[in-house]
């Protein structure tokens, strides 16, 4: 009993303490706070420039799709006995789901990809209303901001890649296959979204990684909340940019040493 009277109140001190804590030096409370500050007259032509951009290659992607999903179906269907002319109608919802799924991993890939630099602009202007010292862009600058933009977008997308290809072969594995699929996914999203940030701060992508660990209990969180809003249809274009917004703020208030 005097044990678990010592554990109550320590429990209790805890929920006191996180409940007089600012939400906003939490993950979601940044992500909250981004989804806010995207609506900023001053972040508004910042926000617009990658939006329009996602909305023509969602858009797109999705046209090519309905274009030939019954053109597939039709020659997956082809290839089966008559005999198995049932499972059909099992197949429709199947290949459709996994459909869905190949349709926002490219949208994510090719969108994160064009929209790179004007996302990089965006976090820039996040950190400087942070009060961040940067570098003063011109419009020369671009030559240098678009190659190593997406040169930081394939960095990520090299360190996704094997270990979404090790996931993919645990995911036959019951229960535990989603669970490293969903923690798996928030810090793929925190890396995705500070990286912008970190990157105009002249932070390598190895050192990125290594604050982001330090500071897990925020980070993740962060990356999970973006994640989970990320599949929801058509919503998704306007978590893009209030992701960078958030994930500059949670640079600048947690990554970053405080100055001197």
């Amino acid at each position: 009993m005097i044990f678990a009277g010592v554990i109550f109140r320590f429990l209790a001190n805890i929920k006191h303490k996180l409940m007089i804590q600012n939400t906003l030096t939490s993950g979601p409370g940044y992500f909250i706070r981004g989804l806010r500050m995207i609506l900023l007259p001053q972040l508004r032509c910042f926000v617009l420039i990658p939006l329009v951009i996602n909305i023509l290659v969602f858009g797109g992607i999705i046209y090519w799709a309905s274009e030939y999903f019954s053109l597939w179906m039709a020659q997956l269907t082809g290839w089966m006995p008559d005999w198995l002319g049932f499972l059909e109608y099992l197949l429709w919802p199947l290949f459709f789901l996994a459909l869905a799924a190949v349709m926002f991993f490219t949208f994510t890939i090719i969108g994160n990809f064009i929209a790179a630099p004007f996302n990089a602009l965006l976090a820039e202007k996040v950190q400087r209303m942070e009060g961040a010292v940067l570098p003063d862009l011109k419009l020369s600058d671009w030559l240098t901001i678009v190659p190593r933009s997406i040169g930081r977008e394939l960095r990520k997308l090299l360190y996704f890649l094997p270990r979404a290809i090790l996931l993919l072969i645990l995911s036959f594995v019951p229960v535990l296959g989603l669970v490293l699929w969903f923690l798996f996914n928030g810090w793929m999203m925190a890396i995705q979204y500070c990286d912008y940030a970190a990157d105009n701060r002249g932070v390598s992508f190895s050192e990125m990684l290594s604050r982001l660990k330090l500071k897990l209990s925020t980070s993740w969180p962060f990356g999970a909340v973006v994640n989970l809003a990320m599949l929801i249809p058509l919503i998704n274009l306007l978590i893009i940019p209030a992701a960078v917004v958030a994930a500059s703020l949670l640079w600048e208030r947690e990554m970053e040493p405080p100055a001197r």
